[in-house]
Formats: C-alpha cells, sequence, structure tokens
C-alpha cells in the first residue's frame, strides 16, 4: 500500500511538536510502531529543526516542505527548505572530543543514526531537500516495544 502524506509549515521553533506529532500519529495509523516510529519521528524532527534554523534561519514567511511516503518496504521522508543550503561535511563531529560540549551537529548525527539512508539535495536557486529513508519490517514493527523491554 502506498500512502503520501505532505505538510507545510512556518519556519517557527513552535511548529517542531506540531510536526513530529503529525508523522508519529500518521505512522501509528499505518501500524509503525514501537522503536521505528520513535526514530523516525526524532529523526524528522531533527530534519526540521535544521531547516527552520539554519536553513530558513527561522525566518516565519519561508516554509519548510514534510513529505511522507510510505512504500512497498520503506518509509521515504523529504524535508526541504527555502535557505541557503550548506555542505554537510562541514558539520563537525560531534563525537570528537574538542566538540562534545558543543551543541552542533548533533541533530545530523541523530539522522545518521536513526534512519537507513540520507541523501541531500542542493536546489539551484537556493533550498536544501534531506531525503530520510528507513527499511521496514512490519512483521517486527508491533512487537518491537515487547522485545526491547
Amino acid at each position: 500500500m502506498a500512502l503520501q502524506m505532505e505538510l507545510s509549515i512556518e519556519s517557527r521553533v513552535e511548529n517542531l511538536e506540531l510536526v513530529q506529532m503529525v508523522v508519529e500519529e500518521t505512522m501509528n495509523r499505518l501500524e509503525i510502531a514501537g522503536r521505528t516510529c520513535y526514530e523516525v519521528g526524532m529523526a524528522v524532527r531533527e530534519a526540521v529543526a535544521n531547516a527552520i534554523e539554519h536553513g530558513n534561519r527561522a525566518a516565519p514567511e519561508r516554509k519548510v516542505e514534510v513529505e511522507l511516503d510510505l512504500l512497498p518496504g520503506e518509509l521515504v521522508v523529504r524535508v526541504r527548505d527555502e535557505g541557503s543550503g550548506f555542505d554537510p561535511n562541514q558539520v563537525s563531529d560531534p563525537l570528537a572530543s574538542a566538540n562534545l560540549l558543543r551543541t552542533s551537529g548533533r541533530g545530523i548525527l541523530f539522522m545518521r543514526e536513526f534512519m537507513d539512508e540520507i541523501d541531500y539535495t542542493f536546489g539551484l536557486n537556493g533550498g536544501t531537500q534531506v531525503t530520510l529513508r528507513k527499511l521496514l519490517n512490519r512483521s517486527a514493527s508491533s512487537t518491537e516495544e515487547e522485545e526491547d523491554a
């Protein structure tokens, strides 16, 4: 079964909770539960936070677009901003000893940890799209919480 959900928000930090709730509720309705739901919700939250704060510089007139596609065997989430873009390879490693007390770069670390694949696309006229992919094991999704307990 294919499903698509789209959401457009103003670049306001207050909208992070809304996006995370909508994504997690959508996954719950699709019977994607447990750890997978948590991991995708956190990765999307970090991607949207980066889009708001770093991409759009928290300018409320700029939008962040979120698309969620449920495909056979995988969940694909795209988060787009209207900012000037960045080089993800230039983000400092938050686990390096010199950066342990800094908060910068942790969102990308979480996205890499929680998702199976992350891709960045940069628009010619600005804007960054991060594509997050999570492989789904539908038969295990309902029982993950019991196994992790």
